[in-house]
């Protein structure tokens, strides 16, 4: 088995879960990294022992010696820096979103397939333990029928600053930032479906930036359920942590985040709460570790990764929907 070599682009908060979950991977060398200022990157090379380190991400996309990327920079350079290494014959790893629409995401999708590359995208929350027991139990349908769910994508008296705050660089605000994980935490525990119908309202009320900082969006699926999604920062209260989703079914109810359950037995309901590995922080590294073993384990197999494309471009047509939706006022059809 031969080992896989990867390089990192980016090298902010993100970019240290992903490196500290690559390097507990057997076969795997992380060959460099690439961030501006270029003293970013030599202090993140020297941190994890990178032998290289630059400041020009593109100079690394047509070395031989390098398999694979992880892109973590500012949602503008997404699309464009994946592309650029799906043509040089790099599989791509992708943080969320993985682009700054769906439109754009489509020359993502054209340019892995053209070049029969592997592209995953960072909906990290899918690996997570507390939301895969909840979604055992779904599956297993001791809820019954789903009937809605509510998500949280936020942050309670604290916001980011710099390019999170930047239309021009991340494409929009809380919505992008902290709404996806929600969204997409929500699909996944309903079994993926299709959405149909987007209505939102969102606005700027804490902050002076040219993006969003409050949302309510609701999404109808093709399954019958319906999702609210809350993202915010600056918020005076949250009611859940990012990626928190409560589920209501025709036979009970499931919280991740705090995680339990409510079941009947008979006509009596109880509370219960699962046995699960303690917290030491709300995004763990281990639940960023098992996202890198599954884009290690697709390049190794050639087997298109979840979440991947498909999975990308659904909440990217989601997210575009929303912000659709509180311009005109309408609901968008998808």
């Amino acid at each position: 088995m031969r080992n896989i070599k990867v390089a990192l682009i980016g090298a902010g908060y993100i970019a240290n879960y992903h490196a500290r979950g690559l390097q507990s991977i057997p076969g795997v060398e992380i060959v460099a990294v690439a961030a501006v200022p270029l003293q970013a990157a030599s202090d993140f090379a020297a941190r994890y022992g990178i032998p290289v380190a630059t400041g020009d991400a593109l100079s690394l996309a047509g070395r031989n010696d390098i398999d694979a990327v992880v892109i973590a920079t500012p949602n503008k350079f997404h699309a464009p820096f994946a592309i650029e290494f799906l043509k040089n014959g790099k599989d791509v790893f992708l943080e969320k979103p993985m682009a700054m629409s769906a439109k754009e995401g489509l020359t993502v999708k054209a340019a892995a397939e053209t070049n029969n590359r592997v592209v995953m995208v960072g909906h990290m929350w899918r690996f997570d333990t507390d939301v895969n027991y909840v979604k055992s139990v779904i599956d297993e349908g001791k809820l019954g029928k789903i009937i809605k769910t509510k998500g949280y994508g936020i942050h309670e008296n604290w916001g980011p600053a710099g390019w999170f705050a930047n239309k021009e660089l991340a494409g929009g605000g809380a919505l992008a930032d902290m709404g996806v994980h929600a969204i997409d935490t929500a699909r996944y525990l309903l079994g993926d479906p299709k959405p149909v119908k987007v209505y939102a309202k969102i606005g700027t009320y804490y902050g002076n930036y040219d993006v969003d900082d409050t949302g309510i969006v609701m999404i109808s699926w093709n399954n019958g359920a319906e999702t609210i999604i809350e993202s915010g920062w600056w918020q005076p209260h949250m009611d859940g942590p990012e990626a928190g989703t409560g589920l209501y079914g025709t036979e009970g109810y499931a919280s991740v985040f705090p995680t339990f359950l409510k079941l009947k037995t008979g006509n009596v309901t109880g509370r219960f709460e699962p046995k699960l590995p303690v917290r030491t922080e709300h995004c763990e590294q281990p639940m960023y570790t098992r996202q890198m073993e599954h884009y290690i384990e697709s390049i190794r197999t050639r087997k298109q990764p979840v979440p991947g494309l498909k999975e990308g471009m659904i909440i990217l047509d989601i997210v575009d929907a929303a912000y659709k939706s509180a311009l005109t006022g309408e609901v968008v059809n998808l």
